[in-house]
This record gives structure tokens, sequence and C-alpha cells, in this order.
């Protein structure tokens, strides 16, 4: 898979099939938009391209929603690599780019620059500046501009239509494995370990801080996990919060990994999320929690037997 940042891509690959969104936690409503794709090209002959943006225009245009992602770039990037994708554009949203027509965009860049033959989109799509295009306007273009729509039919899970909005909510609900449902794999939190205050390791409970970044805040509280390190897998108990305890204000996202003994800092850790165990609580001091956290350990390493 070939990957780019702006529209200039080689001859090769243009005039092929593309699949445009923000495909945030490339889920299984996006997995369906792949497999139709790949039946298209197999049956045209076409390479597949995916148009992408970042940051998601959400963010860009709120610059108070920090947190919203479900999954990080480089994520999205190993997803879309595992689909079977031919190129990948993730073209930078800035304030110049927004201010494109839906007209320009549909004219310029998906005809005259891409040469598009194919065009996957959802149904709710919205492009262009004040998000003017849509769906209809596309469709209007189809027989001057040489390509076709394509708008396969939304998947639903339990009566519902899968999307990053179900996901997020259902994240922020605790409600994780409707999540992980919706993903078609664990929901995944990925980043460096950082120095923290060693609060743990003074209770007899040593963690590992990650700060999540943009990554979207699920229901604070404690979590059984695995995590990915140096291409081993390691079982281990997650808490995200403010440590209510200990009067903390940072939200940290802090991991204790079973039978592990050695120095993480400034190591990169995948935490996929497996299990919401409970929610987060203030006690009233520090042998209640250690109470707890013994209670919450025989929880968790429940979900590994």
């Amino acid at each position: 898979m070939k990957i780019f940042n702006n529209f200039d891509i080689p001859k090769n690959i243009k005039g092929s099939i593309l699949l445009i969104g923000n495909f945030d936690g490339v889920h299984l409503g996006h997995k369906k938009l792949f497999k139709e794709a790949q039946k298209y090209k197999k049956k045209y002959k076409l390479k597949i391209g995916v148009l992408t943006f970042e940051p998601m225009p959400k963010m860009f245009f709120n610059k108070k929603l920090k947190n919203f992602r479900i999954s990080s770039l480089k994520q999205k990037n190993e997803l879309m690599k595992n689909l079977k994708i031919d190129f990948l554009i993730n073209k930078k949203f800035n304030k110049n780019f927004s201010s494109t027509h839906s007209i320009n965009f549909i004219k310029n860049i998906i005809s005259k620059k891409l040469k598009t033959k194919f065009i996957f989109v959802s149904d709710n799509f919205r492009f262009g500046k004040n998000r003017e295009g849509d769906v209809k306007q596309l469709k209007s273009f189809e027989s001057e501009l040489n390509y076709q729509l394509v708008k396969p039919k939304p998947v639903k899970l339990n009566n519902k239509i899968v999307s990053s909005t179900l996901i997020r909510k259902s994240l922020e609900n605790g409600k994780l494995d409707f999540a992980n449902k919706l993903l078609d794999r664990k929901w995944v939190v990925d980043g460096k370990v950082e120095k923290g205050r060693q609060l743990g390791r003074k209770i007899g409970f040593p963690t590992c801080n990650i700060d999540i970044k943009d990554f979207l805040i699920p229901r604070l509280g404690v979590y059984a996990v695995n995590v990915f390190l140096k291409g081993k897998i390691y079982k281990g108990i997650a808490n995200i919060g403010y440590r209510p305890t200990f009067n903390q204000k940072k939200l940290l996202l802090e991991v204790h990994l079973f039978n592990f003994s050695g120095n993480l800092y400034n190591k990169y850790l995948r935490v996929n999320f497996l299990k919401f165990i409970r929610k987060e609580k203030k006690f009233t001091n520090i042998e209640k929690l250690k109470k707890q956290i013994k209670i919450d350990l025989a929880k968790a390493k429940k979900n590994y037997v």
C-alpha cells in the first residue's frame, strides 16, 4: 500500500476505485464498503484507493473537541493495509482545503487530478465549503465526468446502523462489548509510556502511564486489557480516569501488566480493551483502594481463563 499526503499520485494508479471518508475506527460498516470495492476491483481490473483527512474535519472546525478519535492515524494506516487497498491519500485538512467548494472538489480533484472511475461513499457523506456537497451532487455529475457513484446499504447490528458515532457513544457509556462487536475487533489505545508520579508503585501496584492524547474518553474506570509490546502480548488491567483518591486533575490511562518486570518508560504500547470491570470511584483511604485493586485484579484475570 502506497501512502500519499496530497493529490499528486502516479499515473498508474489514477483512474481507480476511490473510497472517501474519515474511516475512524475502520469498523464493520467500513469493512463492508471495502469488501464491495474488492468486487469492483476484480470485475474492472482497477486499483483501490482511499481518500481520508487529517486532522478529522470535525476536530479541525471544533478546536475544543480534543478527545474524539476511535483510532490513531498509525492504527488507521495499519488497518487500511490489512484490507488490501493499493493506495491511501491522507489529505491534510487545513483552512485552505476547507474553503474548497464542493463543485471544485468534484471537478478538479475527483475527476481531473485523480480521474476516478468509481466513488464509494456513505449515504450521509458531506463535503466542500460549509459542507455544501452531498451524495445527490456527486450523483448529478456521474455522466458528465465519467464516474460511477456506489453507495452500499449500511450495515446493521442489533437493529442499529453501524457507525463511528455509535461506537463512540458505546465506549462513553461503558458498553465495551458492543463497541468491540461494532469494530469487529478490540478497541485499542496506543502510545508511549511517560514518566508519572509513581503513585501505583508506592502502594505496591506499579503501573505505566500513557497519555491518551486525542483518543475519545471511554467510560472512566477499570478494564481488563491485553498489551502488545515489541511483538509480545501481556495480560493486564488498566484504569482510565483522574485518580480521585489522590486528588489528581490530569486524565490518565494507567496500565499494570501481569507477570512483568522491567522499565517501560518511552516504550510504545498498544492497549487492547477486553472488558469493562467497574466505574471510577473515590476511596476514603489508601487501604480501601488497595483492597478494591485486589478484587479488580481477580475479576480481570477471569477474562483470561
